[in-house]
């Protein structure tokens, strides 16, 4: 069974959201800890420049593991306001620590209405035992 932290959200497409410590417009995002699963060994993350501009549900990187190259998408529009930079030498941070040291961008999101949208713990769990 993958891990669910109940202090953020979800998309369908297995990314999750959190908004800042001190800073609820500003909003960490990862994938999962099922979609490292499910890639396998993480050898390289792609991700967009800081400052670039991403609406809802943009393709913002790539990641690449010994299986395949997966899209990301972003969960919430706004601007990209930090990059984890550890990732480029040390990409396998995303399977060691989804919800954590592998977090991948951080948003200044446009507005706090995207977030209603995005999926509650439950819901998300609910959608892996439905595509079980």
């Amino acid at each position: 069974m993958s891990k669910i932290p109940d202090d953020r959200l979800y998309t369908d497409d297995h990314e999750w959201a959190q908004a800042a410590e001190g800073d609820a417009d500003l909003i960490v995002i990862g994938i999962t800890d099922h979609a490292q699963k499910a890639l396998g060994d993480i050898t390289y993350v792609e991700l967009p420049e800081v400052g670039d501009e991403l609406a809802s549900g943009d393709g913002f990187g790539e990641v690449e593991s010994n299986k395949s190259v997966s899209q990301l998408f972003a969960p919430v529009g706004g601007e990209v306001a930090e990059i984890n930079e550890g990732l480029e030498d040390n990409p396998e941070m995303v399977n060691d620590d989804p919800y954590g040291d592998g977090w991948l961008v951080k948003i200044r999101i446009q507005t706090k209405a995207e977030l209603a949208r995005l999926l509650k713990p439950w819901q998300y769990s609910e959608e892996l035992e439905a595509s079980d």
